[in-house]
């Protein structure tokens, strides 16, 4: 009897870390805690800022969107007392969204990488997000266009964790880079998931 009751609490202990979505990289122990308030942009405008703002405003924690955030943005909020703890970036390109603010890949690739060396400078969590899955990957844009890795190589390496919807990472690739880089990530089944795990980063 004693040794079915052990099976049982095995087999229970061992679907409760299969429901966790929790990867954690490299020997870490649990994702870092993150404080608020929140800068929240994106690296090629993606309009999954639109998502991810509404899971923050959802969670009750302070946060700014500033769809072309940049390192005046961080002095400026210094200035005033209350500085930022935190940013999200929202890694995945929207031509359109570029092409309506007359910017290029290029353009957000320089203006984000000096939003990451500010925040590293000031000690500002840096959390790189990919919650638009593979419509927001090089498989689900047009012939040639690849924004949207360029937009990961931007941010997800230099990030601090790593917030990821499991749809768009069925190649593995922020699992590789969580690896290489020793970056904890989340990994969530649906977006519906994020408010749950992004309260308890921020509790």
């Amino acid at each position: 009897m004693k040794t079915i009751f052990r099976i049982c609490s095995l087999l229970f202990l061992v679907f409760l870390l299969g429901a966790n979505s929790y990867f954690l990289g490299a020997g870490q122990a649990q994702a870092p805690k993150a404080s608020p308030p929140i800068l929240l942009t994106a690296c090629g405008q993606s309009p999954d800022t639109s998502t991810m703002k509404v899971v923050i405003q959802k969670s009750k924690i302070p946060y700014d969107l500033v769809e072309l955030a940049t390192v005046q943005d961080l002095a400026n909020k210094k200035s005033s007392g209350t500085p930022y703890k935190t940013i999200i970036i929202l890694m995945g390109a929207s031509l359109k969204g570029m092409g309506a603010a007359g910017i290029s890949i290029e353009d957000e690739i320089k203006r984000t990488s000096e939003l990451i060396d500010a925040a590293r400078r000031d000690k500002i969590m840096v959390i790189g997000a990919h919650i638009g899955g593979m419509k927001r990957r090089a498989q689900g844009a047009a012939v040639g266009d690849n924004t949207d890795e360029l937009s990961i190589d931007a941010v997800a390496p230099k990030s601090d964790l790593l917030l990821v919807l499991k749809e768009g990472n069925e190649d593995g690739r922020f699992t590789v880079i969580a690896k290489q880089k020793k970056i904890p990530m989340i990994e969530v089944e649906k977006n519906l998931d994020l408010i749950p795990e992004i309260e308890k980063l921020f509790k």
